[in-house]
C-alpha cells in the first residue's frame, strides 16, 4: 500500500508521538460518542459550537476540500491539527471508508476533559 505524499499546506502537522496521543483521543472519543467524522460534519460542528479540536488528514486528496476548516476553527477558537494519514485516521474512528476529517465533541461528560487540555498545550506547542 503506498503513501500519499503530504501536503505541504498542512500545518500544524503533528509528528509521529503527537499523532499517536491524538489517534488514541480520537478512539476513546468514538467510544463515548463524542466524534464527528467528515469535512462537512466537522464543518456543522465547529458552526454550532459544539466542537473542541478539529484533526484533519494532510494527504487529503483534493487538498482544497479542508481548506476552510482551519479558518473556521480560528475564528471560533477551536485548536485544530493535521496528522499524517486518512487511513490511520479512519481505524481510530472505527469508519469503514478512509476519514478527511473528524471533531471531537465533549457532549455526553468530561471522561476526555484532560487529555483534551493536553492536546491543546501541545498543539499550541506547534504553533510557536
Amino acid at each position: 500500500m503506498s503513501e500519499e505524499i503530504v501536503n505541504p499546506r498542512a500545518y500544524p502537522l503533528a509528528d509521529a508521538q503527537l499523532t499517536t496521543t491524538i489517534l488514541d483521543l480520537v478512539k476513546q472519543a468514538t467510544n463515548y460518542k463524542d466524534l464527528k467524522k467528515g469535512a462537512n460534519e466537522a464543518t456543522k460542528a465547529l458552526n454550532r459550537g459544539k466542537s473542541e479540536l478539529v484533526v484533519m488528514a494532510a494527504d487529503a486528496d483534493p487538498f482544497e476540500i479542508l481548506l476552510h476548516l482551519p479558518f473556521l476553527a480560528e475564528d471560533k477558537n477551536v485548536p485544530y491539527v493535521f496528522v499524517p494519514s486518512k487511513e490511520t485516521l479512519r481505524r481510530a474512528c472505527g469508519a469503514t471508508i478512509p476519514v478527511i476529517a473528524c471533531t471531537v465533541k465533549l457532549e455526553s461528560g468530561i471522561h476526555l476533559k484532560s487529555q483534551l487540555q493536553y492536546l491543546k498545550d501541545a498543539i499550541e506547542k506547534l504553533l510557536i
